[in-house]
């Protein structure tokens, strides 16, 4: 690599709480020659409640590809450029994707400086599996869209992780609920890190419920994590399944109940038994 080339920097910073910040991101911002910003003025502040003092410029949804030609000019010239977004790890649901893609095809060096993020923090407090997970970002605003998406992830195995804004989370909690069965198990990770940080705990309808009376539920940064489908394999629809264990569990006895559901939905008795089992283990759901 020619020394006189320069070199971007991807650089996580804090969620919340500006201790988050690692001494090697804060390095990195001081020795910049310019930061690529996805808001010139939130990172200001974070500048400036750290007391450094750098060259900023925008690089938003609106003008990355306007500005992707004089970021890679300056780092022709040798220049280091740091990226950054209001909060976390740049590209995840945020602006970057095109600068860093565009800098590593023209060849110039591209490290990142990790830390902080939403997605692995509430991951890491939702208490469900993690050895494989989906991120989704944000979903659509409208429901129609919404629900339609949500409907081709109903089967989804992973454990699935979501961004929404604090207006549509009880939209959104509903509309999961509907999609993916009310007793599936969720985690609200609200305004981690911060001084307000709540997190909710509860099925699909609980916490739709909740998030729908709970004026603090909407506000703040938020943070979905909810639990994969049950994996019964074998072309079974597992929506159906939940549903007959939820219904035959109320009158039988789950030995019972899980060979009955077995035999109606195709299902093994063992995959049955399981989803029993799992759902007796969370808190019962209501009934719409």
């Amino acid at each position: 690599m020619d020394k006189a080339r320069g070199r971007l920097e991807v650089i996580a910073t804090p969620i919340g709480n500006l201790n988050d910040l690692s001494p090697r991101a804060r390095q990195a911002l001081e020795q910049a020659d310019l930061i690529a910003a996805e808001d010139t003025r939130h990172t200001l502040g974070m500048l400036q409640a750290l007391g450094i003092s750098r060259p900023l410029v925008s690089v938003h949804a609106h003008n990355e590809p306007q500005r992707v030609p004089e970021i890679l000019e300056r780092l022709a010239g040798g220049e280091v450029v740091a990226l950054v977004s209001d909060a976390g790890m740049p590209l995840l649901s945020d602006p970057g994707f095109e600068l860093v893609s565009s800098a590593a095809r023209a060849g110039f060096e591209v490290r990142v400086v990790p830390g902080p993020s939403a997605v692995t923090a509430a991951l890491a407090i939702a208490g469900l599996p993690t050895s494989r997970f989906c991120f989704e970002g944000f979903l659509p605003a409208r429901s129609r869209e919404r629900r339609t998406h949500l409907a081709g992830l109903a089967q989804e195995v992973r454990t699935l992780v979501f961004f929404e804004a604090p207006h549509r989370i009880a939209a959104t909690l509903a509309d999961l609920a509907q999609e993916f069965g009310e007793g599936r198990f969720a985690v609200v990770a609200r305004e981690m890190t911060k001084a307000h940080e709540t997190i909710y705990r509860g099925t699909l309808a609980q916490l739709a419920q909740q998030a729908a009376s709970e004026t603090n539920f909407q506000r703040g940064e938020l943070t979905l994590v909810v639990q994969g489908a049950a994996d019964v394999g074998g072309g079974v629809d597992s929506k159906l399944l939940r549903r007959a264990v939820e219904l035959l569990s109320r009158e039988l006895p789950p030995g019972r109940a899980a060979a009955i559901a077995a035999q109606l939905t195709g299902a093994t008795r063992s995959d049955a038994y399981a989803l029993l089992t799992r759902a007796r283990e969370q808190p019962p759901g209501e009934e719409g």
